[in-house]
């Protein structure tokens, strides 16, 4: 079986990213072999599980390692199988990098950096997370893990140390359990909403918009009156991510909001 690349392709907001896993979508259909992508953010990620829902003789499922992790991983497979294949538990690894950050502040986007210059694939690698002041886990793919393992580098001015650990070592972020809100707002701009549903004041969400570490629908932004409507989603760095489910004015020309928090 074929896919029709060029019409599944026309509307995608990442061609180039869809294109290649469509690759590997045919090899599966032709050789009958299961596979995993390299890990993907969730923007190209939620395209390509919305065109694979389309295609009937093909199974999948998404994994980061973690419940709710951002960046993961998808298993592809022929639904036809005889067996269910034990290739479908995630091949993944973790990476420990440490350092004395007790006096320099630090976020994933300095350890992402750092791996890269060390010379991982931004695909090889999924989550970071900071874990105080002696360095940040990461989760990757086996074959970083050993490529990288026992490596030194520098965050600025402080050395190093990547180490290769057990999935049992790994201190997972903070897991929040999903929750309702609702809210009352004079408008639906994006900062009030942000605000009422992250439990942060207006002039923190303002700051987190100029530090791009607030993001709509997975796209960095900065504009603080955008209006939002029903389905938009906002995640914020290390406070996990909100979801419109509904949107509404009162008769008092208010804006009654229900918000899903993750």
């Amino acid at each position: 079986m074929k896919l029709s690349r060029q019409k599944l392709l026309k509307s995608c907001i990442y061609p180039i990213e869809v294109d290649q896993i469509l690759g590997q979508v045919e090899k599966v259909l032709k050789t009958w072999e299961p596979c995993w992508t390299k890990f993907l953010s969730a923007p190209v990620r939620e395209e390509i599980i919305a065109i694979l829902e389309g295609v009937a003789e093909i199974n999948y499922s998404s994994n980061g390692g973690y419940k709710n992790a951002e960046r993961q991983r998808i298993f592809i497979e022929r639904t036809k199988q005889q067996e269910i294949s034990s290739q479908n538990i995630i091949p993944i690894n973790v990476i420990e990098i440490e350092g004395n950050f007790l006096f320099d502040r630090t976020e994933p986007k300095d350890f992402l950096k750092a791996l890269i210059q060390a010379g991982l694939n931004e695909n090889l690698i999924g989550d970071i997370w900071v874990t105080g002041d002696k360095g940040a886990h990461v989760i990757c793919t086996p074959e970083a893990s050993k490529a990288i393992n026992n490596q030194k580098g520098f965050i600025r001015d402080v050395k190093i140390t990547f180490k290769s650990i057990e999935l049992s070592d790994l201190k997972l972020p903070h897991q929040r359990e999903p929750r309702r809100l609702h809210t009352v707002e004079a408008s639906r701009r994006l900062d009030a909403i942000s605000s009422a549903g992250f439990g942060l004041s207006r002039a923190k969400i303002i700051k987190q918009l100029k530090q791009s570490r607030l993001r709509l629908n997975w796209q960095p932004t900065n504009n603080a009156s955008r209006a939002l409507s029903k389905g938009d989603r906002l995640q914020l760095e290390g406070k996990g991510s909100i979801e419109v489910l509904n949107i509404e004015i009162t008769k008092k020309g208010r804006w009654r909001v229900e918000l899903l928090r993750k």
